[in-house]
C-alpha cells in the first residue's frame, strides 16, 4: 500500500523568481513608455475638430528625440538637452510639457519652425509672409467647458501642402490679429485647430497659454486615436453610457 505525500512547500527561490519576473515586466512596460509610446486623454476642445474632448490618444516619441520631459512620470531634473533629437515637421500634432506647469501634458499642431516668421491676419495664418490657404468645409459642433457652440470648419492649407481641418467660431476674435514673430532656434510656434477656443504660442504662459515652445519641451507625435467616448454621456443613465463610445475613432490616424 503506498502513501501519496503532501506536495512540498514552495521554496523562498521560487518566490524570489516571480518577483524578478514581476519586476522585469514593469521594467518593460515603463521602458516602452518612456522610448516608444505613451498614451494621453484630451481634456479640453482646443485641437477639435482634429481631436475631440474624450480621446484616448498615443504619442509616439521616438520621432524627436528623447529628453527629461519623454519620461512617463514627471521629475524634477534639470535640463540637459535631447538624445537622438529631431526637429518636427510643420503641421505636426505634438504633445508636450507645458512650460507653465511641466506636469501638464498638452497637445498643439507645429505651425512654425525655428527662423520661420509667424502672423494672424483677420484669423488667417500667414508663414514667411505666404498665407495659408482656407476652403470653407461646412460647419461643425465646438465644445467647451461652457458648453461651446456652432463653428465654421475651414481646409487649411500650409504653405508646403500640409492640410487639415480647423474651426472658426467667431470673426475678429481677440488672437485673429497678431503681431509678426520669428521663431528663435529650438523654439516651436504651435496653434489649436480650434482658432478661436485655444491658448497656445499666440498667449503668453503668464497668461496662461504656450508662448513659444521650448523643443525641451517635446514628449512625442500625436499619431493615433487609440479610443474615443463623449464625456457628455456621463449626464445620462448609467446604462445608457456604452452609447458614449465613438468607435468609428478607435484606432484612427492624427492628421
Amino acid at each position: 500500500m503506498s502513501i501519496d505525500k503532501e506536495p512540498a512547500a514552495p521554496k523562498a527561490s521560487s518566490w524570489r523568481g516571480q518577483a524578478v519576473q514581476l519586476a522585469a515586466i514593469v521594467a518593460v512596460v515603463f521602458v516602452a513608455k518612456g522610448a516608444i509610446a505613451e498614451p494621453f486623454y484630451i481634456p479640453s476642445g482646443s485641437m477639435e475638430p482634429t481631436l475631440l474632448i474624450g480621446d484616448a490618444l498615443l504619442a509616439s516619441k521616438y520621432p524627436y528625440g528623447y529628453g527629461t520631459s519623454s519620461l512617463p512620470i514627471q521629475i524634477n531634473l534639470p535640463e540637459t538637452g535631447r538624445v537622438f533629437g529631431g526637429t518636427p515637421k510643420r503641421g505636426d500634432v505634438v504633445v508636450f510639457r507645458w512650460p507653465g506647469d511641466r506636469s501638464q501634458a498638452w497637445v498643439k499642431r507645429v505651425v512654425g519652425l525655428p527662423g520661420d516668421r509667424i502672423q494672424m491676419r483677420q484669423g488667417q495664418l500667414f508663414i514667411n509672409n505666404r498665407a495659408a490657404a482656407l476652403k470653407p468645409d461646412g460647419t461643425g459642433q465646438s465644445e467647451d467647458d461652457a458648453g461651446g457652440g456652432p463653428a465654421q470648419r475651414f481646409i487649411e492649407t500650409l504653405p508646403d501642402g500640409v492640410t487639415h481641418a480647423i474651426f472658426k467660431m467667431r470673426d475678429n476674435g481677440r488672437l485673429d490679429n497678431t503681431p509678426e514673430v520669428t521663431v528663435p532656434p529650438d523654439r516651436l510656434f504651435v496653434l489649436g485647430d480650434n482658432r478661436d477656443n485655444s491658448a497656445d504660442s499666440r498667449v503668453a504662459v503668464r497668461d496662461g497659454g504656450v508662448g513659444l515652445l521650448p523643443m525641451d519641451n517635446l514628449v512625442g507625435r500625436a499619431d493615433a486615436v487609440v479610443g474615443s467616448w463623449d464625456l457628455g454621456i456621463r449626464g445620462q443613465p448609467v446604462w445608457t453610457w456604452l452609447s458614449g463610445f465613438r468607435v468609428a475613432r478607435f484606432f484612427t490616424a492624427v492628421h
